[in-house]
C-alpha cells in the first residue's frame, strides 16, 4: 500500500484500454467493509477533524478531514495520548509526532491477528499499516485458504507488506510491488519479525505499472491481484502517477495478468474525488466477458464505546469470478 507521494514513479500519458467485449459481470452495491475494534486496533474516538486510536499498546492522535461531526470523549482522553501529529492536515503533509508523556521511538510492536509487525510514525502522518484494510486481507486469506491449491498473488503499491505477509501465512506465492525503496526495506522488516523469512515472497522495487507491462508481456498470471494505488505519486526522475487519469490503463493490465481460474482482482482508493459507482463502472467495463461479479462500496472503521459511529477511509471495487 503506497500513499506516501514519492512511491510511484510512472511516466507519460497512457493509452486508452481497448474495449472488453462480451457481458459486464453481475453487480453488488453498495458493499459497506466495516473494520470492529478488537485487542490489535481501536478507533477511540473521531471528530474535529482528527481520529483517535489504538495500535496495540500506544494510543495515536492525528488528523481527518472526513471526521466533520463532534468528538465524543473529552478532552483529557485526547490530551492523553501517547503520540500526536503536528503538522499539515492534508493526506500528503509534512509534519512531526509529538511524545507527550515519554520520547518514543520510530517503531513500535504490534500484531494482526498473530502476524507480528512494526508500527512506524512517519513524517507523512501515516502509522505503517492501514487498519481499514483488514476486510481484504480476511477475504485474501480465506480465498487462499478456500482454494487448496497453490496460489499466485501480486500485490501492487504493497507499501510496508501486511498484505503480502498475511497472504504468504495463508499459503500463496507472493510477488509485492512497490516504487519505495524505504517502504521495501520497512516490509523486509517486518517479514522478519512475522517469522516469515522462508516464506516465497518477491520484493521488487519499481514502478508498478511497468512491471505490470513486463509482466503481460513475459506470459505472467495470478490468481489474485491486489492494487492499492496512492492519488498521486511523482518518481526520482520526474514521472507522474495520476490516478483518474492513469487507473484505466493499469487496471486492464491487471486483467490480463489474471490466471485461468482466478480468485479476485482487489482496487482501493484513498483521497479522490470520486464514488465508488466510477469504480465499479470501471471494473465491469474492465471485466467484460470474464464473468463474476463486481461489488464496490466504502472500507469503514467503527469507533468502540457507545453511540459508535463509522468513520469512511476509502473506496474500493472488487472483482470475484
Amino acid at each position: 500500500m503506497s500513499h506516501s507521494s514519492t512511491e510511484v514513479p510512472v511516466s507519460g500519458a497512457r493509452p486508452a484500454p481497448p474495449r472488453r467485449e462480451g457481458a459486464r459481470p453481475a453487480e453488488r452495491l453498495p458493499v459497506i467493509l466495516t473494520v470492529e475494534p478488537d485487542a490489535d486496533y481501536a478507533l477511540l474516538d473521531s471528530g474535529a477533524g482528527e481520529k483517535l486510536e489504538r495500535y496495540g499498546p500506544l494510543t495515536v492522535r492525528r488528523p481527518e478531514n472526513q471526521a466533520i461531526w463532534s468528538k465524543r470523549l473529552p478532552d483529557a482522553a485526547w490530551e492523553a495520548a501517547d503520540a500526536i501529529f503536528t503538522g499539515d492536515t492534508d493526506e500528503e503533509g509534512l509534519g512531526r509526532w509529538r511524545f507527550p508523556k515519554v520520547p518514543l521511538g520510530e517503531t513500535w510492536p504490534l500484531q494482526h491477528r498473530g502476524l507480528s509487525y512494526l508500527g512506524r510514525f512517519t513524517s507523512y502522518r501515516h502509522t505503517g499499516v492501514f487498519p481499514e484494510q483488514a476486510g481484504h486481507w480476511a477475504f485474501v486469506t480465506d480465498a487462499i485458504s478456500a482454494a487448496k491449491r497453490p496460489v499466485r498473488v501480486l500485490n501492487l503499491f504493497g507499501y510496508t507488506g501486511l498484505a503480502s505477509l498475511l497472504a504468504a501465512r495463508a499459503g500463496a506465492e507472493v510477488t509485492h510491488v512497490d516504487a519505495s525503496k524505504k517502504a521495501i526495506l520497512w516490509a523486509r522488516e517486518n517479514q522478519e519479525l512475522a517469522g516469515l523469512n522462508e516464506a516465497p515472497i518477491r520484493w521488487i522495487c519499481e514502478d508498478a505499472v511497468r512491471y505490470a507491462e513486463r509482466e503481460v508481456k513475459r506470459g505472467s498470471r495470478y490468481d489474485i491481484v491486489l492494487l492499492d494505488p496512492p492519488r498521486f505519486g511523482r518518481g526520482p526522475k520526474g514521472e507522474v502517477w495520476q490516478l483518474l487519469d492513469d487507473l484505466p490503463y493499469l487496471l486492464d493490465l491487471c486483467r490480463d495478468l489474471l490466471s485461468e481460474r482466478p480468485l479476485a482482482l482487489i482496487l482501493t482508493a484513498y483521497s479522490i474525488r470520486s464514488s465508488f459507482y466510477s469504480l465499479q463502472a470501471l471494473m465491469t467495463e474492465t471485466l467484460r466477458g470474464r464473468g463474476g461479479t463486481v461489488e464496490s462500496g466504502e472500507l469503514v472503521i467503527r469507533e468502540a464505546g457507545a453511540e459508535a459511529r463509522c468513520l469512511s477511509t476509502s473506496l474500493f471495487s472488487r472483482w470475484i469470478p
